[in-house]
């Protein structure tokens, strides 16, 4: 009897605490096969993420009363392709509490200022349709000092608040911390600042971010600034969108637009296309045009099939191309080149 009594008790302090708390496992599996094809060059192969990142992840809410929650994400990236060499919680990593007054999150996570980029192109940034409008002023190479670029869509070490609802206007503040030593003569680098501001009601949505992000070297400060605004009307055959960005530091300047939509094809299809511009303000004959198009038609609520070309045209000066997730694909991109993509794939969620 004792013993029965408790496995009861047990029992019942598990149910207790399953009440209280969530814990889910997430993730996405999305493969293509893709063709980079330039004026010079081509390459084919299988990519990985080109309508979704692919990924793996945990998350979970603990309830603590008084209408206060903990909670946690931990989101790492799978490479579907080839099965990865590693996986690490490289996407998100982040603790925090959340209540009516918002919620504090701590740990690695995307800039605030980047939402934007992807949540008003039709491509989400991603894929060979993807704007591609963070980093335009380089790479971690080429924004020197910085983290992980001129303006990345991550960043780690970040203390972040996001504002609760509030008539539709929402918004999000944080701090990443460089940790270089004081007695650095620029021990600034690496930190960073960014927000983002909102209103969103029916079908309406605007929003602008902003980052600012210290590079340089160790006594030399560089500072890069990161500007966007982004709009769109959903009017139910169609959603219209509108972004504009801008990056500005060690005395380079580039400025984009992305003008694009998404429209249902019946119950199961969507069209998306954009055509997006960069605008070198530094560099003479350094403008980039692109034109994206795309079809994505739904099996069920997880599964979806899709397609989709885009075509990249460079100025003699202009070496842009497009952003795969698939590190063994290779961009054929060199200065004044014009090249088209494609990718035809399959993702499923879970």
């Amino acid at each position: 009897m004792k013993h029965i009594l408790l496995a009861v008790a047990a029992l019942t302090g598990a149910a207790s605490a399953s009440a209280q708390s969530t814990v889910t496992l997430f993730g996405v599996l999305d493969a293509s096969i893709t063709r980079l094809s330039s004026d010079t060059a081509n390459n084919t192969g299988m990519s990985n993420g080109e309508l979704s990142s692919s990924r793996l992840g945990f998350r979970g809410v603990e309830d603590l009363g008084g209408g206060l929650k903990a909670g946690f994400w931990l989101e790492g990236s799978v490479g579907v392709d080839n099965g990865g060499s590693s996986y690490r919680f490289d996407r998100r990593s982040t603790v925090s509490l959340m209540g009516n007054f918002g919620e504090v999150r701590l740990g690695r996570d995307k800039l605030a200022s980047y939402l934007n980029i992807e949540s008003f192109d039709p491509f989400g940034d991603i894929g060979v349709g993807g704007n591609g409008l963070n980093n335009m002023l380089g790479s971690a190479t080429g924004a020197e000092g910085t983290a992980e670029g001129s303006h990345p869509k991550r960043s780690s070490n970040i203390i972040s608040y996001v504002s609760p609802n509030m008539g539709g206007f929402h918004g999000q503040l944080q701090y990443s911390f460089g940790e270089r030593p004081s007695n650095q003569g620029n021990s600034d680098r690496g930190n960073a600042v960014t927000g983002r501001l909102g209103y969103k009601a029916g079908a309406l949505e605007v929003a602008g971010g902003y980052a600012q992000i210290t590079g340089g070297s160790d006594t030399i400060k560089e500072t890069y600034k990161a500007y966007n605004l982004g709009a769109s009307y959903n009017f139910g055959m169609i959603k219209p969108m509108l972004l504009l960005a801008s990056e500005r530091g060690a005395g380079r300047r580039v400025d984009a637009w992305t003008l694009g939509a998404i429209a249902p094809v019946g119950a199961a299809g969507e069209i998306r296309v954009a055509f997006t511009q960069f605008n070198n303000k530094t560099v003479d004959d350094a403008d980039t045009y692109k034109l994206a198009a795309g079809y994505v038609h739904k099996l069920s609520k997880r599964t979806s099939l899709y397609g989709m070309i885009a075509r990249v045209n460079n100025d003699d000066n202009a070496t842009r191309g497009f952003a795969t997730s698939s590190s063994a694909l290779a961009n054929p991109i060199s200065a004044g080149d014009s090249a088209t993509g494609y990718s035809i794939g399959v993702r499923h969620l879970f």
